[in-house]
């Protein structure tokens, strides 16, 4: 079997690899053991979105009194409801890959796929081992949760994140450990079904990667839903006890033990390098990536990684991004390299959390003198009809020649936002040029202008 273009892995990268390619006019296959869409599809992305969203119905519903609306009966929540739904929806995504695939005729070949030789590979299934050739082969194996030795996952009491996505029944305490993405947005799904949740951060801020106002603000809402959020914390120990589990963990405060039915480890990615042939051709890999040059390239001709198997930020759009500019460069275009200061990351909590560009701390580390403009969602029309006022928008220009060094979201739907300060970032945006944009009335993007309008000393609103 020979084809110009060979993906191993179908998720956000490799299934976008695979359809570029076809559209490039490449005979392209796609191997894949698993699902097509890959972890963000069927266990990530987008079922936890499905989840997220019936906690924010529920929310709704319980607040229904503010918004001048009574509601008779009682109101619970039906975790399996819930859960066939989120995986309803990811069902329903998963069928939209292999619908694109076959429309733009790749090949799906199911198994896993095994680099044999510069050029070669060898599918591996449960019925037949097929030999395959190609001129290029596209790594995009991704990742899986990681495992600490002293948290180990059972699946019943010490879960992660693919687990977490499937109970059948709320526990009545959790312990989360970690709060980045993952750990922040289950630790508001959780405590929004009613579990009394802990986030146990070994950082010294929630949601360590955000700017410090963002992880301040998202600490303080946390905390006003109920759950307890311990920073500069150490998990020493993770064990089950009697059916509960006991989690040693030393902090500011001294040793202490926690106890809680379930702990859900948020401790970050494991990338899924073993056991693909990397060692036997000789693809050089550090401290568990692959080494690729801008262009997605390994040291060995024909064969090219990208995802969460390099050293860029482990994001589904990234993923998406690096799969075409590498494939369109082996058909012969000429992509511009993947501009990595202006990838934007968000976090579905509520509020939500969106950001993209240097936090203020990087920008003075770099160097930069600041000019800084901030808008409070409390003074904004929109946010105020919707009843959800949390939040801000936090811009950061370099003084000297004006442009987007940075944007730093937090309120409701600032996810959908993100959007304009990527594009602002990315053109080279200054301040006055973003004040001078007219934004409808009323919308929640009206605050990006404000806050340019903060930064240049010329805000009307605030």
């Amino acid at each position: 079997m020979k084809y110009d273009l060979v993906v191993i892995g179908a998720g956000p990268g490799g299934y976008v690899a695979a359809i570029r390619a076809a559209q490039l006019g490449m005979k392209t296959a796609i191997v894949e053991k698993a699902e097509l869409g890959g972890v963000c599809l069927n266990w990530g992305c987008i079922p936890t979105k499905a989840l997220l969203k019936s906690a924010q119905v529920y929310n709704y519903i319980r607040q229904a009194e503010s918004y001048g609306i009574d509601i008779e009966g009682v109101t619970t929540v039906d975790l399996e409801k819930v859960v066939a739904r989120s995986r309803a929806v990811a069902d329903t995504m998963n069928k939209g890959v292999a619908f694109l695939l076959k429309k733009n005729g790749v090949e799906v070949l199911a198994g896993k796929g095994v680099l044999t030789a510069p050029g070669r590979l060898r599918v591996e299934s449960p019925t037949e081992d097929l030999e395959v050739e190609a001129d290029h082969i596209v790594l995009a194996t991704g990742a899986r949760p990681r495992e600490m030795a002293f948290m180990p996952i059972d699946g019943t009491h010490v879960l992660h994140s693919k687990q977490a996505l499937t109970l059948t029944r709320l526990p009545e305490t959790m312990i989360v450990c970690g709060s980045g993405a993952i750990g922040s947005e289950f630790a508001y799904f959780y405590a929004s079904m009613g579990v009394k949740v802990t986030v146990v951060e070994y950082l010294p801020n929630l949601m360590p990667l955000e700017d410090e106002e963002v992880s301040k603000t998202m600490e303080r809402a946390f905390r006003k839903r109920g759950m307890a959020v311990l920073t500069g914390t150490t998990v020493k120990a993770v064990r089950v006890v009697n059916g509960k589990c006991q989690v040693d963990v030393d902090s500011k405060r001294g040793p202490q033990t926690l106890e809680a039915d379930v702990v859900l480890s948020a401790v970050g990615i494991k990338t899924n390098i073993e056991e693909i042939g990397l060692e036997e051709l000789g693809v050089k890999t550090e401290r568990d990536k692959i080494v690729v040059d801008e262009f997605y390239r390994t040291n060995v001709p024909g064969i090219y990684a990208i995802g969460d198997l390099i050293p860029t930020p482990a994001l589904a759009h990234v993923a998406s991004a690096e799969a075409i500019c590498c494939v369109e460069k082996i058909g012969g275009l000429n992509p511009q390299p993947v501009d990595y200061t202006a990838i934007p990351s968000c976090v579905y909590t509520s509020p939500e959390v969106a950001s993209v560009g240097l936090t203020e701390k990087q920008a003075i580390e770099q160097g930069h003198a600041l000019k800084i403009g901030r808008f409070p969602f409390t003074a904004s029309g929109k946010a105020t009809a919707a009843g959800d006022r949390d939040g801000f928008v936090k811009l950061i220009f370099d003084a000297a020649d004006g442009k987007l060094l940075g944007a730093h979201l937090v309120g409701m739907n600032v996810t959908e936002m993100i959007g304009e300060a990527t594009l602002a970032k990315m053109l080279g945006a200054t301040a006055h040029r973003i004040a001078r944009i007219v934004h409808a009335h009323p919308t929640m993007h009206e605050a990006i202008m404000e806050a340019a309008e903060a930064a240049e000393g010329s805000a009307i609103h605030v």
